[in-house]
């Protein structure tokens, strides 16, 4: 569930759930200006980008057009790699907890080799912190 954030509606604040508390306001602005509403920008994160990327890659005249121009096809594009590089963020500290989990038991050198890593990367894989404010679920799973 996000955070309460002053300046960002309940329903912005549902959808920008992946982005940090701080960040919210100011992407909310962004998609606002831009014409964007909260349905939108849910229902591209929701399909992963593949609407956007099927319309980009059609070569078809003013495919941008649908989605509200080429400026709310990047905002909408840039908040799928925010929402990418979260899970990114959220595997790794689940990854890195596994692993020190492993370290529990087994030797580093151990570790590396069952995941095809390096010893030291097994030191740098357990830097992840699950204590991060991770969504619960990813956007398409959601109610």
């Amino acid at each position: 569930m996000p955070t309460v954030n002053p300046g960002v509606t309940a329903e912005w604040g549902a959808v920008l759930a992946h982005r940090p508390d701080d960040q919210r306001a100011a992407a909310e602005l962004r998609f606002t200006e831009s014409g964007l509403a909260p349905e939108t920008v849910k229902a591209v994160l929701d399909d992963g980008g593949d609407a956007l990327y099927a319309a980009a890659s059609s070569n078809q005249d003013g495919w941008a057009v649908q989605f509200g121009g080429p400026l709310a096809v990047a905002l909408l594009a840039a908040e799928i790699s925010a929402l990418a590089a979260h899970l990114n963020s959220r595997a790794s500290a689940v990854r890195a907890a596994a692993v020190e989990e492993l370290l529990d038991e087994f030797s580093a050198v151990t570790v590396a080799a069952r995941l095809g890593v390096s010893r030291q990367k097994v030191y740098d894989i357990c830097r992840g912190n699950l204590g991060a404010d991770f969504i619960r679920q990813v956007p398409w799973r959601q109610p």
